[in-house]
């Protein structure tokens, strides 16, 4: 089987839980803890786009650096919203499943099944 990324925040229930069904079904991800291990621009422009969503899908709107950054302002485009998460990495959202180029985010867990 190819590699598998995780995109992992340990103090995170699904982000847990999306690490113990990869390990339940045999596989053993590669671990990122993205808010020690920040991504760049780059990782996070590629993340999106094996996610097939724009920046502002993959943001945590209920953290109060979202708005304290101001993104919640509309006119951002997607370099300043992905400027802002590797400026605050805990408003990306979490867990995120990578394979093959292919990405999922783990809301419920389940939903990473698709792409293994």
């Amino acid at each position: 089987m190819s590699q598998v990324t995780l995109y992992h925040n340990p103090r995170c229930s699904k982000s847990r839980e999306t690490l113990q069904l990869l390990k339940d079904k045999g596989i053993e991800p590669q671990v990122r803890e993205y808010l020690k291990d920040v991504p760049d621009a780059a990782e996070l422009k590629a993340v999106l786009t094996a996610l097939g969503i724009d920046a502002r899908a993959l943001l945590r709107t209920k953290e109060a650096e979202y708005r304290e950054l101001g993104l919640d302002d509309d006119s951002l485009t997607d370099d300043q919203i992905i400027a802002g998460m590797i400026r605050c990495p805990k408003l990306i959202e979490r867990p995120i499943v990578i394979r093959d180029g292919q990405a999922r985010i783990g809301r419920p867990p389940e939903s990473v099944m698709e792409i293994l």
